[in-house]
């Protein structure tokens, strides 16, 4: 063999395997095949003797419908776009006693056919997220906007994931900034006591009889802070620990500023005389917190693949915050795959919690502290949650509507008990179509 064929042999293989290099790092499996659109709903049911709009005592009772459209495109091998929409109606015996007098006898244990007896909720979220060519690195921007009757806020955020070790360790980081304001509210009685208001010469204390205290004249400031602003930064750790087994850690902290009680929620003073219309007792005062806080969540899961047919799914959290509480939640979810298609997964959560600094049952607060809330969600109290859930897999999607595939329907029952007499049951319903 000549020189100049050595040299043509050797240039040619050098190109084909150039060429074999860059067909290989080409080539890579899309993030999202196809189109995927989600369909969710729950109806939710609560009740409760413990209202907060009424200062602790009272009726609970809430009832909520929610729907929403999750769609997920691909837009190209590595990016995707994904737009999720909800809408949620709910009516409430306990918000409707922001207005208890507007028909019939006022109580705090029976709904009121006012304004604030129901309301609708709206959120819509967009998020882009970006995978790498080896698929290693992964980030993620969003933006959100709810509304409701007294609220509105916005949302911006990010995530950044990183897998090493063969993808066996994985990193991430996200951030998150709402943007909040509220429409203030304050509940009936108060009103006529603000800036804006004439004393006991408004209507309502004209036509209705007071009873107990009938010199009601509460030293009432309105809420003018309108803007609450949440930071949020969250860190996270997973590692494929065996073959069988994956474990995570998490860090959460959470930044709130301006306006974090409820203007509409009442607090009765222990130190101050009653005042009723009806069976209702008048508030002294609305929840008074303070206008920062900052909380602090750590967190780890062990997942452990026992068979084929079952799965160990466990968590712990621990939380806490400058306003007094800490918490810790346990949770166990054990999916049992009854066919190729079918797992049902039963569940169960317990939590518990110390009671913030500022909490204190119906007319136990004194007028002369700064900060009050008779809030039971910041009280002290124990809590637990059962559920059962079923779900449906089909990777071929063998059943169609029009152009969709179906690939998998999800339900799940929950049954919720706290010691406080809260409680709730939910039935959630998810289905995935995909698109052919």
């Amino acid at each position: 063999m000549t020189l100049l064929s050595v040299i043509f042999l050797l240039t040619f293989t050098t190109v084909k395997a150039q060429e074999i290099e860059n067909n290989t790092q080409t080539y890579k499996k899309r993030v999202l095949e196809t189109a995927e659109i989600d369909f969710l709903t729950s109806t939710y049911t609560q009740d409760g003797d413990n209202a907060a709009v009424s200062g602790g005592i009272g009726t609970e009772e809430l009832n909520d419908v929610t729907a929403t459209f999750i769609v997920a495109i691909p837009l190209n091998d590595d990016d995707v776009l994904t737009i999720d929409a909800g809408v949620s109606a709910y009516t409430s015996a306990s918000s409707s006693n922001v207005g208890p007098f507007d028909d019939g006898p006022a109580s705090p244990f029976q709904a009121s056919s006012g304004a604030s007896s129901g309301d609708l909720w709206a959120n819509m979220t967009g998020n882009y997220s970006h995978s790498s060519d080896d698929r290693n690195k992964i980030w993620s921007a969003k933006a959100s906007v709810s509304s409701e009757y007294d609220y509105f806020s916005l949302g911006l955020g990010g995530s950044y994931t990183r897998l090493f070790n063969e993808k066996n360790t994985e990193l991430s980081v996200n951030a998150n900034v709402f943007l909040d304001s509220w429409k203030i509210i304050h509940p009936t009685e108060l009103r006529s006591f603000g800036t804006n208001g004439n004393g006991l010469a408004a209507e309502l204390f004209t036509r209705n009889t007071i009873t107990g205290n009938a010199n009601y004249n509460p030293n009432f400031n309105e809420i003018s802070d309108k803007g609450r602003n949440s930071y949020s930064l969250g860190l996270g750790f997973s590692q494929i620990l065996h073959k069988n087994v994956q474990g995570s850690l998490s860090l959460d902290l959470i930044q709130q500023q301006g306006l974090l009680s409820t203007p509409f929620q009442r607090v009765y003073f222990s130190d101050v005389a009653d005042s009723f219309i009806d069976e209702f007792q008048l508030a002294d005062d609305v929840e008074r917190l303070p206008d920062s806080r900052t909380k602090i969540a750590v967190g780890g899961r062990l997942n452990w693949y026992l068979t084929e047919r079952f799965v160990l799914r466990s968590s712990y959290r621990y939380y806490t915050d400058n306003w007094g509480i800490d918490s810790h939640t346990l949770s166990l979810e054990v999916p049992i795959k009854l066919t190729d298609k079918l797992t049902v997964y039963p569940s169960y959560r317990f939590y518990n919690q110390t009671a913030a600094d500022y909490f204190a049952p119906y007319e136990e607060h004194l007028s002369t502290q700064e900060f009050y809330t008779s809030d039971f969600d910041l009280s002290e109290y124990q809590a637990n949650q059962y559920g059962l859930g079923l779900t449906y897999t089909d990777i071929f999607t063998k059943l169609h509507i029009s152009k969709f595939g179906l690939k998998s329907i999800d339900a799940k029952f929950v049954k919720y008990d706290r010691d406080t007499t809260f409680n709730f049951t939910m039935i959630n319903l998810g289905v995935k179509f995909v698109s052919d």
